[in-house]
């Protein structure tokens, strides 16, 4: 048997009304990259990160483990499992992210933020408030679950007297500046990605890269928030060459993501194709979203590579960056 699509949003959408994610961290967890920044508490503009890298090492291994389960008969007990799911959050036990893992999807904050304050931009953080954007919730389509935990979320910025947020991946990007507006009356929060802040205003460059590349774009960013330049002038600002494949832009295929959560298999084939497509242009992607890297990852040998833009980024604004 597949795996059971009714149960595994069941225990989603439970996990989002009860504790405000699909798949619940840790405030330590949540808020661990920050170490070492001492960004303001709060503030006009903030900081969001809509908790998407730092879940990515949890569903990367539930994912994994949901792939051992698709075709098996274990499947037939996840109703069961909601139902416990309700009481005790089962999605714990079923995902192990390694700490070197965690500190891989922790890093391109870390390089964002850097890369920001390098820009000269000033923003605080919300820490323990920094909640779930509830992204995935809607893109799997669970409208009332994700219309209640997004007027939550709205209603903390609200409280914390926020005007303008940065978002730091196209998901949380999309869902905040073009899907919230239609939930909540009177949306009233500005928000800026980052790229397009950086691209607006680039940091001065320490170090040229003189590397070829070529760009993976999240579906999000291209066809929903015309975040498609952005990057690639990023890119070229530094001294990095870029190599277009035909599927590119608002054309790009899909990086098999979100589906890894409900048909890893599938998942795993949707990505194999882009990646193909991809080094036929360079031996090294370059991408801007935490699922994509995950997918893209999963599937691309070890004589390539996968990098978040950040990395490429920090390394020519503040070599010394760690």
């Amino acid at each position: 048997m597949p795996v059971p699509i009714g149960n595994t949003l069941g225990i989603f959408s439970d996990n989002i009304v009860r504790r405000r994610s699909i798949l619940p961290l840790s405030t330590k967890r949540i808020t661990h990259w920050s170490n070492g920044f001492s960004l303001p508490h709060g503030g006009s503009t903030i900081l969001y990160t809509g908790q998407m890298y730092q879940l990515i090492p949890f569903i990367n291994s539930m994912s994994h483990q949901l792939g051992k389960f698709e075709d098996s008969w274990i499947t037939r007990f996840f109703g069961i499992g909601r139902f416990f799911n309700k009481m005790l959050n089962l999605t714990k036990f079923m995902a192990f992210p390694s700490s070197k893992e965690k500190a891989a999807y922790d890093q391109p904050i870390r390089n964002i933020v850097e890369c920001l304050h390098k820009a000269g931009s000033e923003f605080g953080y919300l820490y323990e408030h920094d909640y779930y954007s509830g992204a995935l919730a809607y893109d799997e389509g669970l409208d009332d679950a994700f219309k209640r935990h997004a007027k939550f979320v709205y209603n903390v910025w609200k409280e914390h007297n926020v005007k303008t947020l940065i978002t730091i991946d196209p998901h949380t990007t999309n869902i905040v500046r073009s899907i919230y507006p239609h939930y909540i009356e009177d949306f009233d929060i500005e928000v800026k990605n980052y790229m397009e802040i950086l691209a607006e205003n680039p940091p001065p460059v320490v170090q040229h890269l003189h590397e070829t590349v070529t760009v993976h774009d999240p579906c999000l960013y291209a066809r929903s928030e015309s975040i498609v330049e952005q990057p690639r002038k990023l890119l070229r600002n530094i001294g990095i060459e870029v190599q277009e494949t035909e599927l590119s832009g608002a054309l790009a295929n899909c990086c098999g993501g979100p589906l890894e959560s409900l048909f890893p298999k599938k998942s795993l084939l949707i990505a194999k194709k882009r990646v193909d497509q991809l080094l036929d242009c360079a031996s090294t992607i370059i991408t801007s979203c935490p699922i994509c890297m995950a997918n893209l990852k999963r599937v691309t040998p070890e004589t390539h590579s996968v990098h978040d833009i950040s990395e490429y980024l920090v390394k020519s604004y503040s070599p010394d960056f760690k």
